[in-house]
């Protein structure tokens, strides 16, 4: 199969309605901090089982058609010795990479970050698709206040993006291009608007002039939203605000904006994407890419004991289908407490 047939054939399984991903590529120290929390332990062998429980959950499928794995979990096998992306694959969920390295302070410009992880990246990419991936993601991070990000920060990681999105559709991956303009602090909601707004700009121009081919790539912004500590913004006006700066800034050639959660709890990611749908029609199809905000209830049920899982896969089965909902519009807050 060539590269552009093998890019729309896996762009077309990623982008199906009523469906999302899965976002289980968390760092060591991220991982680390979540186990933590219910009082397990991070080592190769519980994230193995974790991820395990994970990719093995019944009807998965149904509500998430891709995930998204660290580097790890890609050489790790489940319980019968299967490969997790096969294990994943089965459920005709598709596998996929986070390549980024992650991000360090960008030289001159304090308070912004830049992400690293070009460097060889073909290379690897080769390495990751022999394991089963069909699909990337890199994250860029943008740090909010009145001055941050700089024009600086703002071009150098559209740069990176655009480049890594270039080496993975001539590598046979589809890529995802996360821009993340985080929530962390005392702003405005209009100020994130702006901010997400001048990011997306940035990052559509570069793929523009490293001829990233649109209809082959997907986009995970952030939502936009009020800095945590300024307070809460109704489903209605994410929504709003939010479909307001893509529709100024993402081309419709590219077929699925997947957002990313991004500090959101599981019930604030899910009601904000469905108001989103709820705008329809739109030219991209809107679902989402969520880690926290979907595992978060299975690992509190989890808590790293084997008897558990069951009771684990359900939580993760029960939000993945209110998210899936979501993505049609046809989500009700009323599902999320049945027994309220």
């Amino acid at each position: 199969m060539d590269t552009p047939s093998e890019l729309q054939a896996t762009v077309d399984a990623l982008v199906q309605a009523g469906k999302g991903l899965l976002a289980a590529d968390e760092s060591g120290p991220t991982i680390t901090k979540r186990f933590e929390r219910i009082g397990v332990v991070s080592s190769e062998e519980s994230r193995r089982a974790w991820r395990n429980l994970l990719l093995s959950t019944p009807g998965l499928g149904e509500f998430i058609s891709g995930v998204i794995l660290y580097e790890e979990t890609l050489g790790q096998r489940a319980d019968d010795g299967t490969p997790l992306p096969e294990l994943a694959a089965r459920q005709g969920i598709v596998p996929g990479i986070k390549v980024d390295k992650g991000k360090l302070a960008l030289a001159h410009a304090p308070g912004d970050e830049i992400t690293e992880g070009l460097d060889g990246l073909a290379k690897r990419l080769a390495g990751y698709r022999q394991q089963g991936a069909r699909f990337a993601k890199w994250r860029a991070v943008y740090n909010m206040s009145d001055t941050l990000p700089g024009q600086t920060a703002i071009q150098a990681n559209a740069e990176a993006l655009a480049r890594y999105a270039a080496i993975c559709q001539e590598a046979g991956l589809v890529p995802i291009v996360e821009p993340e303009v985080l929530m962390d602090g005392a702003h405005a909601m209009a100020r994130c608007a702006e901010v997400t707004e001048a990011v997306l700009h940035a990052v559509f121009h570069a793929l523009h002039r490293h001829a990233v081919v649109l209809e082959h790539m997907l986009l995970k912004p952030s939502m936009v939203l009020p800095g945590k500590e300024t307070g809460h913004a109704t489903p209605a006006e994410v929504a709003m605000q939010t479909v307001q700066v893509l529709k100024r800034t993402v081309p419709a050639a590219m077929p699925g904006v997947f957002f990313l959660s991004g500090g959101q709890t599981p019930t604030e990611a899910t009601a904000n994407l469905n108001a989103m749908n709820r705008l329809a029609p739109l030219p991209w199809r809107l679902t989402f890419s969520y880690g926290r905000a979907l595992q978060e209830p299975a690992l509190l049920a989890w808590r790293g004991d084997a008897a558990n899982a069951a009771q684990a896969q359900r939580a993760l089965l029960q939000r993945s289908r209110l998210n899936g909902m979501a993505c049609l519009g046809q989500y009700d807050a009323a599902l999320d407490n049945p027994a309220g």
